[in-house]
């Protein structure tokens, strides 16, 4: 949208290589797998927004490993991309990994329940979600999440 076609192309090549896609800039949907088809679309989000990535359940439909692996793609690419991103997700661990605040809602009509500060070291990686402060802040948020409105 208002950058030359070549521009466009070349962004795209950019984050396709980035991300680990360079060998399938030409291919078709169907021979993707569906953690690629998800980085494809994660990719075509990032090109098309502005300072803010909005990312609705976005890992919601893979399978638990390929979920595991985008979610550990996706730290990486958040320090490369410079891009504020807005997650929305069900999943606690997803929230407390990949964020560094999470906005707690409550059932429609939603509400905000509360914002749990997410204080762990950048860069992260899957195996912070074994340390004790990672479990604390997990407990914070399951205890906010199922208060009694």
């Amino acid at each position: 949208r208002g950058v030359p076609a070549a521009q466009a192309r070349q962004a795209a090549r950019e984050l396709f290589a980035r991300f680990g896609l360079s060998d399938f800039e030409g291919a078709y949907p169907y021979m993707l797998s569906g953690g690629m088809r998800q980085r494809v679309a994660l990719v075509r989000s990032a090109l098309a927004a502005g300072p803010v990535l909005l990312l609705d359940e976005p890992f919601g439909a893979l399978d638990a490993l390929t979920r595991a692996d985008l979610r550990h793609w996706l730290l990486q690419a958040w320090a490369t991309l410079g891009k504020t991103i807005i997650l929305v997700t069900h999943d606690v661990d997803e929230a407390l990994l990949l964020s560094d605040r999470v906005i707690a809602l409550s059932a429609l009509p939603g509400r905000v329940r509360g914002i749990v500060p997410v204080d762990l070291p950048r860069p992260r990686d899957l195996a912070v979600q074994g340390s004790g402060a990672f479990t604390d802040l997990r407990r914070q948020l399951l205890a906010l999440l199922e208060a009694q409105p």
